[in-house]
């Protein structure tokens, strides 16, 4: 397999360039951003390239613009899978409900059936592995015509039990932030009533809301046997968005071994 300073090397000859054009790009690039760790001196550009030194996040930016570079491929180069963000992000156990600050990739994969039995009834529950008749890889962006990027994410922490069972801990969130006004009715049943994701100072929050006088109450599911909690609003409790999607597991018997007495 390749080694990463050969394929920078290889990129390199590509254009034509030597050593000391790449320095003297690196150094307009470091003069540009007002920070001399973007320059990239000869030296040490060669131990990049024959030494199999790795180069900085700045260094390495550097390159990437100089060569033309991706700088996600680049840095699957040096074993960053960039690709596995999401999923390593989600075998760590954070107690609290948090905000995901990266954006899922547009060109990410999923395997999805793409051929079912022309005689299924989608009216009623079914097994979908005994009626699927071919799997592929689809981009994520495809499904259901959604531009995923246009959203938001969040993850309910594995001890905030607020909206159980309605939103079980350990769920994802699908937030749309241009939907941050509290709608006080309008809905038939707990079901349709919006859920919304809220920042405050000490944490973040899933609940459904009120507002009234100045003070927006956060509802917690009658089964999770929360307290509403009151703040100030606006001042002390941000709206991030309205949940327009949740995944959860389905394992209830993992729900009751994680539940605490």
């Amino acid at each position: 397999m390749e080694e990463a300073g050969q394929r920078l090397r290889r990129a390199r000859e590509r254009l034509n360039l030597k050593f000391r054009d790449v320095e003297l790009a690196s150094q307009g690039i470091a003069e540009r951003r007002g920070n001399p760790e973007f320059t990239i001196l000869i030296s040490r550009l060669s131990d990049i390239e024959n030494q199999g030194t790795v180069p900085s996040v700045f260094k390495l930016y550097s390159l990437c613009c100089i060569y033309r570079l991706d700088l996600n491929e680049t840095l699957s180069w040096y074993g960053v899978p960039v690709e596995s963000l999401a999923s390593d992000a989600g075998m760590i156990q954070i107690e609290k409900t948090h905000a995901i600050g990266f954006n899922p990739d547009a060109g990410a994969e999923a395997l999805l059936p793409i051929s079912l039995d022309p005689g299924i009834d989608l009216r009623k529950t079914f097994f979908l592995s005994e009626m699927v008749q071919r799997w592929g890889k689809l981009p994520l962006a495809l499904l259901s015509g959604a531009d995923i990027r246009k959203y938001r994410y969040g993850f309910v922490g594995t001890e905030d039990w607020g909206m159980y069972p309605a939103i079980p801990p350990g769920s994802l969130l699908v937030i749309d932030d241009t939907k941050r006004k509290i709608q006080n009715s309008g809905w038939r049943s707990l079901s349709e009533r919006p859920i919304y994701f809220l920042e405050h100072r000490d944490g973040h929050y899933c609940r459904w809301c009120s507002v009234k006088d100045g003070v927006i109450s956060l509802i917690c599911d009658p089964a999770s046997e929360a307290p509403i909690l009151n703040f100030r609003y606006p001042g002390e409790i941000e709206v991030i968005g309205q949940v327009i999607g949740v995944a959860m597991s389905l394992d209830p018997e993992k729900r009751r071994r994680s539940r605490p007495a």
